[in-house]
């Protein structure tokens, strides 16, 4: 067996690329064209309408680069628009259009289905340690990211 295999980041990797796998095939098969941070995008300004582009990328984790991009092709899929804010006439503020909150609501179960299947191997008391056991585990390195996790 090779050294990678027992190591935590090679298994993270391995599972994170059974996430984005299990995502696009059953969110794909509902006709959806989304990926997993793009859902994380929409859900994320579905709980706080009217959030800047920053405020988004603390949010969820991502670099502020990068979420540029994102929001851009969720607004070229009419799933989120932008709006000039009142506050800060620099800013945008983000909102779900009507196709963006159907698009979430429609695709919220699937997600929560894959999450199952993810996690298919665990039994319940497994699965809620393995997430527990996670989130300790991310919060202690969340400052050595690139893109740590920020909500204000």
């Amino acid at each position: 067996m090779l050294e990678i295999h027992e190591m935590p980041g090679h298994l993270v990797r391995r599972l994170h690329q059974s996430s984005v796998s299990l995502f696009l095939d059953l969110t794909g098969k509902r006709g959806y064209d989304l990926t997993p941070v793009q859902y994380a995008a929409l859900s994320a300004i579905d709980g706080r309408p009217g959030l800047d582009q920053a405020t988004l990328a603390n949010h969820i984790a991502y670099d502020r680069v990068t979420i540029g991009g994102v929001v851009d092709r969720l607004v070229q899929k009419e799933l989120v628009r932008r709006e000039v804010s009142a506050i800060d006439r620099r800013a945008r503020e983000l909102y779900l259009t009507d196709k963006g909150r159907e698009t979430l609501e429609d695709i919220r179960p699937i997600v929560r289905q894959m999450q199952e299947v993810l996690l298919e191997g665990l039994d319940q008391e497994e699965k809620a340690l393995f997430i527990s056991l996670l989130r300790k585990a991310a919060e202690a390195v969340n400052d050595r990211s690139r893109a740590p996790l920020r909500i204000s």
